[in-house]
């Protein structure tokens, strides 16, 4: 626990903050290295796995459902926060691993695609 004192509008306030994880300060090339491990390619079938720790607050297609790059997949909330996870290629939904209500870890495989 470290403590801080911060002024806003002219008035002083000690605050004492808890580190909960490392922030991630990699250079913008070692991140899209870092999101391209996200996809597990199994043969045709990939995996989509959860970017952050947080709830399913939304599960936006069903198997079946043709995906492009880009759609949206989940809804995950942390901190109060909706954070959509989206497709990283185009194909057909095969498998959903979670439902609404589950929480999720970061890296935890949520959607199949193939």
């Amino acid at each position: 626990m470290k403590i801080y004192k911060i002024k806003v509008n002219g008035k002083s306030y000690r605050v004492e903050l808890e580190a909960i994880e490392q922030v991630d300060t990699a250079p913008l090339e070692e991140k899209k290295k870092q999101e391209s491990k996200k996809i597990i390619d199994s043969g045709s079938n990939k995996q989509v796995v959860s970017p952050i720790q947080g709830q399913v607050t939304n599960v936006k297609v069903k198997v079946g459902d043709k995906v492009q790059k880009g759609d949206v997949l989940i809804i995950v909330e942390a901190m109060k926060l909706e954070n959509e996870v989206v497709s990283p290629f185009e194909g057909q939904v095969a498998q959903i691993l979670v439902t609404k209500g589950q929480n999720v870890k970061a890296k935890d495989p949520i959607v199949i695609i193939e």
